[in-house]
Parts: C-alpha cells; sequence; structure tokens
C-alpha cells in the first residue's frame, strides 16, 4: 500500500503552476537486466544477486515478453520444492510485461500498479524498454515530494519558510525540471530563468 497525497487534502490551496511532479523516468532503475526464455530459473537468480534487482525481464528477439521476479521463484519454484536448475524462465514469467512510458508522473504509475495488482512496471522511451519502476521506488520518494510540497505550500499561503534553500520541481517559467529552483517575485525558477530574468531587467 502506497501513500499518494494531494495539497488540497491537506487543506491548502495552491494553484496548478507549482504542484511537484516526478516523471517515472527520474526514479526508474536502469539498465534492464534481462534472460531468454529458455534460461534457468538458477541462472535468473544468480543474475538478480549479481546485480542486485528483484527481478529479470524475459526478451526473445530483444524484445520484452515477460518478467521473473524474486516473488515468482518463492511462490512457483521454493513453494512446490522445485529444483531452479530445471525450471525455465519461460514456465514461471509473468506475461505480458506491463509497461508505463518514461515521461507519465509517478501516480499514473502508482495506479497502474494498484489497478493490476503487481509491484513492478517496465519503463519506455519511444518505444523501447529503458528502466523498470517498482511500488518501492514511488515509496521511497513520497517522503520528498511531500517536503517540496508543503514548504511550496507554506510559500503561497503567506507563511515565511523555515530556512532559505533550493527546491527540488518544475520551473514555473519553462515547465523544466530543476534541483535548484528558488522563488522569485512569487514563482520557482530554475537558474537559467533566474539568469534570464536578470538580463530582461538590465
Amino acid at each position: 500500500m502506497f501513500l499518494i497525497i494531494k495539497i488540497c487534502d491537506l487543506g491548502l490551496r495552491t494553484e496548478p503552476s507549482v504542484r511537484t511532479k516526478v516523471r517515472v523516468g527520474q526514479i526508474m532503475n536502469s539498465p534492464v537486466i534481462t534472460a531468454l526464455p529458455n534460461e534457468t530459473a538458477k541462472n535468473l537468480a544468480l543474475k538478480m544477486i549479481q546485480y542486485k534487482v528483484g527481478s529479470v525481464v524475459i526478451t526473445e528477439n530483444k524484445e520484452p515478453i515477460g518478467i521473473v521476479t524474486d516473488g515468482d521463484m518463492a511462490l512457483k519454484i521454493i513453494s512446490k520444492d522445485l529444483k531452479p536448475s530445471e525450471v525455465q524462465a519461460k514456465d514461471i514469467m509473468s506475461s505480458p510485461l506491463h509497461t508505463i512510458d518514461s515521461e507519465k508522473d509517478i501516480r499514473e504509475a502508482a495506479r497502474i500498479m494498484r489497478k493490476l495488482g503487481i509491484k513492478k512496471l517496465g519503463v519506455t522511451r519511444n518505444n523501447k524498454l529503458v528502466g523498470i519502476i517498482t511500488m518501492s521506488d514511488i515509496i521511497s520518494v513520497t517522503p520528498e515530494i511531500m517536503d517540496v510540497i508543503s514548504e511550496k505550500a507554506l510559500i503561497m499561503a503567506g507563511e515565511p519558510r523555515k530556512k532559505k534553500g533550493y527546491l527540488s520541481g518544475y520551473c514555473d517559467s519553462c515547465n523544466q525540471w530543476s534541483d535548484y529552483l528558488l522563488e522569485v517575485d512569487g514563482k520557482f525558477l530554475c537558474e537559467d530563468c533566474r539568469e534570464g530574468e536578470k538580463s530582461s531587467e538590465e
């Protein structure tokens, strides 16, 4: 279960332009670890250990056709007392591999996972698989998102910020992501846009 809270749920009001957005591509795990359908579960387990991942994408002709997770290993092999060296990836993989575009908001990824009852999604860019996003990835960034939302909401409500510093989010001028936003005349601007405003004033 994961926590996605809107500013309106906190009793705070702000303009859409200052809502913090995080794209799937910003927190996905990459590169994708892959295996062939006829590889054994033992080989998959060794790859998970080697690359410190919880899943392996199964590909055929370089196209993803399914995914095997550590959960699949436990439910489909260990619980049935099967030998990993005798079970092939195609026999235990979940198929198809559900995906989401890297430019989508992580809230959309969360909705898809909840609807399908899964914990991992493939991430695509230009119709090519480029990463994996998990429920744990979304949960891990939620506290950071809430910190940024809370600070922005306090500023919009006219309350003083607790400390001066940079914010991470989308620039209110160019709408590009920046880890170095600063408030200028009520807007949160990236370094380039701040410099642009200075130049226009001069």
